[in-house]
C-alpha cells in the first residue's frame, strides 16, 4: 500500500535532483564527465552551493550511498500527481533565475561565456519532465536552459504579432473599400441633387450605422428627391408612403384579408422594402404615426398574431414639414427617439440654386437623371458590420458620456431652458455615429471632430426645451454650442 506522504529520504532526493537540474541549466557540467556531488551549505542568510568531489561526499556526508537505493521505484510508482507538479513549478522557477553564486566550484566544463552546442532533446522540457527523466542522469544536458524558454516565448510573440498585424491589415483594405464605395455612392447621387452635402453625408452615415433618419427642411428644396436618389443609387428596394390625416396603421404594415377563393390570407404593406420613404410624417394622427415604432426598433412588424420580418437592410427616411401648424401633429417622443439623426436641409446658395434652375429638376422625370446602382444590398450589410470594429479610445468615450451626462446635470449656461436631457440612447447614438463618420473618412479610429460632426444631428430632437428657451430665445443649437464649449476631451 504506498502512503499519501512521501517519505523524508525521498523529499531528500527531490532536493538533490532539484539541485543538480539547476545546475545543468546554468550550463556548468558537460554530460560526458563525471558528475560532481552538490552540497547545500545554509549560511544563516541564504543557501549557498558548493561542489565537491565524491571522495569528499563520500567520506564527510552523513548520508550513505545505500540509503536512497530502491528509491527510483518507489518514486516511479507514486500516484499523487500534486508532488510532481510542485517540483515542475520550482524547476521553471529555476529556469528563470539570471544569477546563481557558486563557491569553490571544480571540474567546472562550460562556462556563461561559453556558447552551449544546441541539439535538439526530445520530450526533456520542463513541461514534460518527469521523476524518471530526473533520474537519468546522463541524458540531462545544459540545452535545457533558459534560452529555449526565452526563444519559445519569442516565437509565440512573433506568431500573435503577426497574426494582428494580418488583421489589422485585413480592416484597413476593407475600410479602404468601403470609403471608395461611399464615394461613389455620393458622385451618383449629385447627378440630381446639388450641394446639400452635409444632409448627403447624414444619409449615409445613418444607413451605415443600421438607424433612421428623420429630414426637416420648408417645401420644394429636394427633400424627398434627395431620398430617392439615395435609394436609387444605393440598389435597394425603395417605396414610398404619403402620409395623410386618414391613413390607418394597416395601410402601412399590411393586413389579414379574407376571400371565398383563398381564405385568410396576409397582404403586405409597403413597408416591406429596404427604403421606406415616410413623407410628410407629421401629417399623420399618433396612431398611424406609432405604426412604424417596431419596424424601426424590432425590424419586425405584427400582422394579426404573427410577426413577420423585414428585409436587411431596412431604412426608414422621413420627412417633415416644419412650417406648418394646421393639419398636422407633432411625432410622439418615443418615435422621434427611434431616429438616429434629424437632419436640417436648408436653401441652397445662389451659385447652387443657379445650376438647380438651368437643370429644370422640377419638370423632369426622375429616370432623367440616369442614376445607376453603385452598391447593393450586401455592400450595405458588410458595412453596417465594418463600422462596428472601428476603434473608440476610452477618453473619446468619456467625452461622450461628458456631453450626454452635462444636459442631465444642468449645470452650465443655458441650464434652465433644459426641460430633460439626453438619454443613454444619446450616448449609443454618439459611439456608433462617430464611427460611422470615422468609416467614411476612410480612418479605423475616431477623433474628437467625430463626435463634434455628429452631435448637433443626434441631440437635435432628444433635448425637450423649457419655455425660458423661447423666451431668452435660445435654440437647440445654442446649446449644443455651449456644451461642446464647457466639455473638453
Amino acid at each position: 500500500m504506498i502512503e499519501n506522504k512521501i517519505s523524508d529520504e525521498e523529499k531528500e532526493l527531490m532536493r538533490r535532483l532539484q539541485i543538480l537540474e539547476k545546475n545543468y541549466k546554468q550550463g556548468l557540467f558537460s554530460s560526458q564527465e563525471k558528475l560532481p556531488i552538490l552540497e547545500e551549505i545554509d549560511t544563516g542568510q541564504k543557501s549557498n552551493f558548493t561542489l565537491k568531489s565524491e571522495a569528499s561526499v563520500s567520506s564527510n556526508s552523513s548520508l550513505k550511498k545505500s540509503k536512497f537505493e530502491g528509491f527510483d521505484n518507489k518514486i516511479n510508482k507514486i500516484e499523487e500527481r500534486e508532488e510532481m507538479n510542485e517540483i515542475k513549478e520550482e524547476l521553471k522557477e529555476i529556469a528563470k533565475s539570471k544569477e546563481v553564486k557558486y563557491s569553490n566550484a571544480k571540474n567546472l566544463i562550460l562556462t556563461k561565456q561559453q556558447k552551449i552546442e544546441k541539439k535538439p532533446i526530445k520530450d526533456l522540457s520542463i513541461n514534460n519532465l518527469s521523476i524518471k527523466d530526473l533520474n537519468k542522469k546522463s541524458e540531462l544536458k545544459p540545452e535545457i536552459s533558459l534560452r529555449r524558454f526565452k526563444n519559445v516565448e519569442r516565437t509565440e510573440e512573433k506568431k500573435e504579432s503577426k497574426n494582428m498585424d494580418s488583421e489589422m491589415q485585413e480592416i484597413e483594405n476593407e475600410i479602404k473599400r468601403a470609403a471608395d464605395l461611399i464615394k461613389k455612392l455620393k458622385l451618383e447621387i449629385s447627378k440630381a441633387i446639388v450641394g446639400q452635402e452635409r444632409v448627403i453625408n447624414g444619409l449615409i452615415r445613418g444607413l451605415i450605422c443600421n438607424g433612421h433618419v428623420l429630414l426637416e427642411g420648408v417645401p420644394g428644396i429636394a427633400k424627398t428627391l434627395t431620398i430617392r436618389a439615395l435609394g436609387q443609387a444605393s440598389g435597394c428596394e425603395v417605396k414610398r408612403v404619403q402620409f395623410t390625416v386618414d391613413l390607418l396603421p394597416t395601410d402601412i404594415i399590411g393586413i389579414t384579408s379574407y376571400t371565398p377563393q383563398k381564405g385568410f390570407e396576409i397582404i403586405k404593406g409597403p413597408v416591406f422594402a429596404n427604403f421606406l420613404i415616410a413623407d410628410e410624417i407629421n401629417r399623420s394622427p399618433p396612431k398611424t404615426q406609432s405604426a412604424l415604432i417596431e419596424a424601426m426598433q424590432e425590424k419586425q412588424v405584427t400582422i394579426g398574431k404573427t410577426d413577420f420580418q423585414l428585409p436587411n437592410p431596412f431604412f426608414v427616411m422621413a420627412t417633415k414639414n416644419p412650417l406648418e401648424s394646421t393639419g398636422v401633429y407633432a411625432l410622439p417622443e418615443a418615435q422621434m427617439d427611434r431616429f438616429l439623426f434629424n437632419l436640417i436641409m436648408e436653401y441652397p446658395n445662389e451659385e447652387e440654386e443657379r445650376k438647380i434652375m438651368e437643370d429644370n429638376a422640377t419638370l423632369n422625370k426622375f429616370e432623367d437623371f440616369n442614376i445607376k446602382p453603385v452598391i447593393n444590398p450586401q455592400d450595405i450589410v458588410i458595412m453596417q458590420k465594418l463600422v462596428k470594429r472601428i476603434y473608440l479610445s476610452d477618453y473619446i468615450k468619456s467625452y461622450i458620456i461628458g456631453i450626454v451626462k452635462k444636459t442631465r446635470d444642468k449645470d452650465f449656461k443655458y441650464a434652465d431652458c433644459i426641460a430633460y436631457g439626453a438619454s443613454p440612447r444619446a450616448s449609443i447614438a454618439l459611439f456608433i455615429a462617430s464611427k460611422s463618420r470615422a468609416l467614411t473618412e476612410g480612418r479605423s479610429f475616431v477623433i474628437p471632430e467625430d463626435v463634434r460632426e455628429v452631435i448637433s444631428d443626434i441631440l437635435r430632437h432628444r433635448i425637450i426645451l423649457t419655455y425660458k428657451a423661447t423666451i431668452k430665445g435660445v435654440s437647440i443649437e445654442d446649446i449644443i454650442k455651449s456644451l461642446l464649449e464647457e466639455v473638453k476631451v
